[in-house]
């Protein structure tokens, strides 16, 4: 009885000892779920991840950077600006994403940045703000990289500056050629301009592109051409032209850099024995004259006297101006004088041209002065002179002046001042000419005697004028009519516009694209422009949209209009319409009308540089 008992006993205490730790366990399970359950709180609690596609690039790499938030409250997105201190920001594209759960939903949104390191070395990427949370910083370390070049040891893109002349003189036309050598196409090239302070510079052409094989590579020149002129004597340096452009090779997108050598003018001055004030530096000047008419020329008659002076290498407003006088044997009243600058492949070439209307006083032989420029020829660095005789012309009838005047001329035209004043390639503002009036237009007592002696010349005279009032009151009136009449067909007409010559063809903007991509495509160079004008008018209106140009500036996309320039450029070319390759095109199109930059294809490479 005692063992039984004892063994109840010991049964009872297991049983309570058991029901304790039953006890225990559950309380072990329950702060294990509440731990796990605070966890999973933590790991759903907003955040902004920054992470890096490589950790290790060389110099002229691109790096991309990638920002993740899960909340949706990002106000203006990430701040880079503790970023541009060490790097350049390219460019950047962002995409959000929703998620939905058992009843919860989260918000996800994702920003690409391509980055281009400014230097080598270890950098650190600082924490990125994106509301009220940031990122953890990231380290990236960037290499020296080698010089890339093909198998002929070239690089792929060489620029070359040139001038016609190193030794100019002063404000004399120098020729600036800006050469772009490239082994193929180049993304988002960005070249710069020649300038200098004392140098008046503007473009003379339009781009040439030839192609032209060098050491053993292939390339495409492109040659630009500026006019230049020295607007002070003594030394003056062209800085070296840079160009700056994205290339792909098989380590992917790359920024490449080059630049030319700088150019040293030695600008000579004024020689010393230059006897003009009118300073007019040019390699040829040629002059031309014409008097009608030359037959049956009588007293009082007008006759029109016609100046051209052409000056190769200079501008007109460099020429000296016309002046001469009237005599007791004629009388001169100048017209304003025309000034024009034309441009041709070799330069820049003044043309200067004026009328005189010649009133002969008194019978005989009229002889003119003849016609004279001084220029400084600055092939042969000598004084030259061009003049031109007029011709001389038999007058018939009686003298209209006294010929006891001692022939005292008035000057109609002041003489131009010297023109070593900086000068302008902009062309000037009309003006209205204002003339002071001459004192040959004044009456003259002796004509007025001669006049009154010979009165039939009196009568023929009222008459001659009498007819003039009448035929110039009838043009007046001729010309109004006709113009009242242009205003009246301007108010009731309207322009023709895009719309009418072309009425859309597609319903919407996305059909519109859809065209446009399969053209691309198929390499369809004759339909891209006006497939191209179909979409940009969709996307961003009829009245926005002339022509190329317009989608160029209005896509803000350097890509897209670099690839439209090319194919502007063998589309007026001679070469063959099936040269073109659309691929590129349609790849850039695709990018800008979605947002999302595409991945690189290795396939699409160039293999001219294979160990890059």
């Amino acid at each position: 009885m005692v063992v039984d008992i004892g063994l109840m006993s010991f049964t009872q205490d297991n049983k309570k000892f058991m029901l304790q730790q039953s006890g225990l366990f559950s309380l072990f399970k329950i702060l294990a779920i509440s731990v796990m359950l605070i966890i999973s709180t933590l790991a759903s609690a907003a955040s902004v991840t920054a992470t890096l596609d490589k950790q290790v690039i060389y110099e002229n790499d691109l790096v991309q950077l990638t920002i993740r938030t899960d909340f949706p409250e990002t106000g203006q997105g990430p701040d880079l600006s503790a970023l541009k201190r060490d790097f350049d920001i390219l460019s950047q594209s962002q995409n959000s994403q929703f998620r939905f759960n058992l009843g919860t939903s989260q918000s996800l949104s994702f920003w690409v940045i391509s980055l281009m390191p400014k230097s080598t070395g270890d950098f650190l990427i600082p924490p990125i703000k994106v509301g009220n949370y940031a990122s953890e910083p990231i380290t990236l370390k960037v290499k020296t990289a080698q010089q890339l070049l093909d198998e002929n040891g070239n690089p792929p893109v060489i620029i070359d500056l040139e001038v016609s002349q190193t030794e100019p003189y002063l404000q004399q036309e120098l020729i600036v050629s800006l050469k772009l050598y490239s082994a193929f196409a180049l993304q988002n090239a960005n070249i710069s301009t020649p300038n200098h302070p004392n140098l008046v510079i503007e473009r003379l052409a339009d781009d040439q592109i030839h192609y032209e094989e060098v050491n053993g590579t292939q390339y495409q020149v492109i040659t630009r051409e500026y006019l230049a002129f020295a607007q002070q004597s003594g030394n003056i340096e062209i800085p070296p032209q840079k160009i700056s452009a994205m290339i792909n090779t098989n380590r992917g997108r790359r920024l490449i850099k080059a630049q030319s050598k700088a150019i040293n003018l030695n600008v000579l001055p004024i020689p010393a024995s230059y006897p003009s004030d009118d300073w007019l530096p040019a390699t040829k000047v040629s002059l031309l004259n014409t008097l009608s008419p030359t037959s049956e020329v009588k007293v009082g008659d007008t006759l029109i006297w016609q100046i051209d002076a052409f000056a190769n290498g200079a501008l007109a407003e460099q020429m000296p101006a016309f002046s001469f006088a009237s005599t007791r044997y004629y009388k001169l009243y100048p017209q304003p004088t025309n000034l024009n600058n034309r441009k041709t492949d070799t330069g820049i070439i003044g043309e200067q041209s004026i009328q005189i209307e010649v009133v002969p006083t008194i019978p005989g032989k009229l002889e003119l002065p003849e016609v004279e420029i001084v220029f400084w020829n600055t092939q042969t660095r000598q004084l030259e002179r061009t003049y031109a005789v007029p011709p001389s012309v038999e007058v018939t009838g009686m003298a209209l002046t006294d010929l006891s005047n001692n022939g005292q001329a008035t000057k109609l035209l002041a003489p131009q001042t010297g023109s070593v004043a900086p000068i302008s390639l902009a062309k000037p503002k009309e003006k209205e000419s204002e003339e002071t009036p001459s004192t040959d237009n004044q009456a003259d007592p002796t004509e007025a005697s001669t006049m009154t002696v010979n009165q039939g010349w009196s009568i023929k005279s009222i008459i001659l004028w009498i007819l003039a009032i009448v035929a110039i009151s009838t043009l007046m009136s001729a010309i109004f009519l006709m113009l009242k009449k242009r205003k009246e067909v301007n108010k009731t007409e309207d322009v023709p516009t895009l719309q009418v010559f072309a009425p859309l063809n597609t319903q919407d903007e996305k059909s519109a694209y859809q065209e446009l991509i399969r053209a691309c495509q198929n390499n369809d160079l004759k339909t891209l422009r006006g497939r191209s004008l179909e979409w940009a008018r969709h996307r961003w209106g009829e009245d926005k949209i002339n022509g190329l140009d317009d989608i160029k500036r209005l896509s803000e996309s350097s890509t897209l209009s670099q690839l439209l320039m090319e194919a502007e450029l063998i589309m007026y070319s001679d070469t063959a319409a099936t040269d073109w390759d659309g691929s590129d095109l349609a790849d850039a199109l695709e990018e800008f009308y979605s947002g999302e930059v595409k991945p690189s294809q290795s396939s699409q490479l160039k293999t001219l540089y294979p160990n890059f």
